[in-house]
């Protein structure tokens, strides 16, 4: 599949990236710039970024980000308030903590307490942080995601030291949700072979911060 994709249709799948906590207003402009130049999907920023400027362009910002140990309530008003302040889509993290105990049960309530907080009309992605659960809390956080409402399932943050996305967990994802929600892959990949790899083992969104990089091994 991947072999064929030009360096538009993967831009049309990318939510071009900058999470860091030393991210200025200027940096955030700059990014929303290049992401016009780029072509890419949306921009993927911090909630305290908001309101932004970025016509033509998907915005998506975190939510319970990066420890997702935030209380349920808190991160469902983190996510209402972004939406109320023009945010298109929420990327909100799970407790992992709560799946590595094999509570999927808060793992789901979690998850639609966020739902329940922003509109139907919202993407809802739901961050697994997958490098530090096993692949049974990975099958059972997706249906979890599923039952919840949401729209995507997402691999990590990128800020945790176990690491970002695999190929092998982006696939489990790919076949546990079965094209009934999309897969975002985020955490580490900087090659267009790291993104070449996600798409043909079923992602259907790329998380990328050196979206330009990436982009450009594909052809136009």
């Amino acid at each position: 599949m991947s072999d064929t994709l030009t360096r538009a249709a993967v831009a049309a799948m990318v939510d071009h990236t900058l999470l860091k906590p030393e991210a200025t207003p200027a940096d955030v402009a700059a990014l929303v710039e290049e992401a016009r130049e780029l072509g890419v999907y949306a921009v993927c920023v911090s909630p305290s970024m908001l309101p932004l400027r970025a016509a033509g362009l998907r915005v998506a910002v975190v939510a319970g980000f990066p420890s997702g140990k935030h209380h349920s309530l808190v991160k469902g008003a983190e996510a209402r308030l972004a939406v109320q302040q023009g945010a298109d889509e929420v990327d909100m993290v799970i407790d992992v903590g709560a799946a590595v105990a094999r509570d999927y049960n808060a793992v789901l309530a979690d998850i639609l307490t966020v739902r329940e907080g922003i509109a139907e009309s919202t993407v809802l992605k739901v961050i697994l942080e997958t490098a530090a659960l096993s692949d049974e809390a990975i099958v059972e956080c997706c249906l979890a995601a599923e039952r919840a409402g949401a729209n995507f399932v997402k691999t990590s943050t990128g800020f945790h030291p176990a690491g970002g996305a695999t190929v092998d967990a982006v696939r489990l994802m790919a076949q546990t949700v079965g094209g009934r929600l999309g897969v975002k892959a985020s955490g580490g990949i900087r090659t267009s072979d790291a993104a070449r790899a996600m798409l043909d083992a079923g992602a259907t969104r790329l998380g990328l911060s050196g979206t330009r990089a990436v982009l450009d091994g594909f052809p136009d």
